[in-house]
């Protein structure tokens, strides 16, 4: 992630727990490591990004293109209590965080450090703030690659792996109960999905145990090449159907070449989110849009949102590399 935007800078409070067994000097020095050297704001807000700026941003490690995010100062152990196949390419896990001062919000990432491992990685949080209230978990869903976390997690991750992670970003959503209600279009992009998807399950949480905020209407559009790479589409679908009025979705797959199945239909649509489908789901007194995925899918849908009305400081999003 490189460039995340809200209508207002948050600032959460910091946690200072014991690090008990994950003390180790590998955990200090890549923190210390974590606060030095900046890349700078590479994006602009129009989203004009040089060839050579999108080189250097490809390059740079995770703790270098967050540097001036927000992030807590407190790491915390976790386990790793599951790992399940999401898709062909994505890997599911499930982190048990015992220590009652762990809270993260709807849409934001972890600093993910591995026992032994130079790199750092940063994967957003898919699952609910709710989910690790009920049960002391979060959960992650990272894809395939070369990059020595991601790779870690696909080859050799097992359950009960110990790793730390620490809580970051201000692309979230966490409404307080006097703020006024809000439509939410949520818009995602390959696997841009997870915070989107984190967002979306909080505000179903906040549907089935209401604690003052009432959440408006929430669209998700979500992009992908073919429906095997649509992540988490089933609970996706199950939630629309729970409350039909609160919620809607539409899949938008661009390289599908079977037969979309048959439950998938009425949801899946051919071809890019265009600007006539945003057009449906814009109020520009109401909507707040959520956007994240591939630079170049931000860039468009940016464009989009604003030749159909939406305000500048209604849409807020976060790319990924």
């Amino acid at each position: 992630m490189i460039y995340p935007v809200t209508l207002t800078e948050e600032r959460l409070g910091v946690q200072s727990p014991s690090l008990a067994a994950m003390s180790a000097p590998w955990i200090l020095k890549t923190t210390a490591r974590g606060v030095v050297g900046t890349l700078g704001s590479v994006l602009t807000r129009s989203g004009a990004v040089s060839k050579s700026m999108r080189k250097m941003s490809r390059q740079a490690d995770h703790l270098e293109r967050t540097a001036n995010v927000y992030r807590q100062e407190a790491l915390f152990t976790a386990r790793v209590c599951s790992i399940t196949n999401e898709s062909d390419t994505v890997k599911r896990l499930r982190l048990e965080v015992p220590h009652p001062d762990f809270s993260f919000r709807a849409g934001q990432w972890v600093d993910f450090f591995i026992p032994g491992m130079e790199k750092v990685g940063g994967f957003s949080v898919c699952s609910s703030p709710g989910l690790l209230q009920r049960k002391g978990v979060i959960e992650l869903a990272v894809k395939y690659a070369e990059h020595p976390p991601a790779h870690w997690i696909h080859t050799k991750c097992t359950v009960d792996s110990r790793v730390a992670v620490r809580i970051g970003g201000n692309f979230c959503f966490d409404p307080s109960p006097s703020d006024s209600v809000m439509d939410l279009l949520l818009v995602a992009g390959g696997v841009g999905i997870n915070p989107l998807y984190s967002i979306l399950m909080h505000t179903a949480d906040l549907l089935k145990h209401p604690h003052g905020y009432i959440p408006g209407r929430t669209h998700l559009c979500y992009s992908a090449k073919n429906t095997e790479e649509l992540l988490f589409k089933n609970s996706i679908i199950s939630v629309c159907g729970e409350f039909p009025d609160n919620f809607s979705c539409s899949f938008h797959v661009t390289r599908q070449s079977s037969e979309v199945e048959q439950e998938l239909q009425p949801y899946t649509t051919s071809g890019r989110i265009s600007e006539e489908v945003l057009r449906h789901h814009v109020d520009p007194q109401r909507t707040l849009c959520y956007l994240c995925g591939p630079p170049p899918m931000i860039e468009c849908v940016c464009i989009d949102l604003q030749q159909v009305g939406l305000p500048q400081d209604r849409i807020l999003y976060e790319k990924w590399w």
